[in-house]
């Protein structure tokens, strides 16, 4: 991984893909460890983690993890989840955070070297291309170790440095395995309609 010591880095976690990422390669994220990790790759200036909430439910899975990030040195973005039906009738939830992610990439890239996006989703080449041409370089945190990979091929190559997150595994991997469904740290998936 290609970092230099004085850069300032931002790091932009689109919370379900990276969630998902990380159960497809049966581990979970230590968030504290993970924070520490590029800390120690240059000047860390922000790191956001963006997920939709569900507020209907009297507990709700994601919740502990984004108060335990929200107390410990991330910037939490969160939206509530919608509920629709679609034409054939079906129960829809919607709550994608592609665009508030991009905004916020915008507006830090002035003040950052380096954007490390945890996300395999290719509808962020175009952003991945636009922080580039502010002089920016972008890498992007996903995995090709999965059939099918996480990541979109155009993603990937858009990028400056792809890092695999079997890479960052010993590094930031939780200590004991897989989180059951009680655990704290991890969320439970919510299919999201990207509607």
């Amino acid at each position: 991984m290609l970092f230099y010591p004085h850069e300032k880095l931002a790091l932009f976690m689109d919370g379900a893909n990276l969630y998902a990422t990380a159960r497809a390669l049966n581990f979970d994220i230590d968030y504290k460890k993970l924070l520490q990790e590029f800390a120690r790759r240059g000047q860390l200036i922000r790191a956001y983690y963006y997920t939709a909430l569900i507020d209907d439910r009297e507990y709700s899975p994601v919740r502990p993890l984004v108060d335990w990030l929200d107390y410990n040195g991330y910037s939490l973005v969160t939206r509530q989840v919608k509920e629709f039906t679609d034409a054939q009738g079906r129960r829809k939830l919607k709550g994608n955070m592609d665009i508030d992610l991009a905004i916020d990439a915008m507006e830090l890239a002035p003040h950052i070297d380096h954007m490390v996006l945890f996300s395999g989703d290719g509808d962020f080449r175009r952003l991945v291309e636009a922080v580039q041409r502010k002089g920016r370089r972008v890498s992007v945190v996903s995995t090709l170790r999965t059939q099918p990979p996480m990541v979109a091929d155009e993603l990937r190559r858009q990028a400056d440095n792809f890092i695999d997150l079997v890479e960052l595994q010993p590094l930031v991997s939780r200590e004991g395995g897989p989180a059951k469904a009680t655990s704290h740290y991890q969320p439970q998936p919510v299919s999201l309609d990207h509607e």
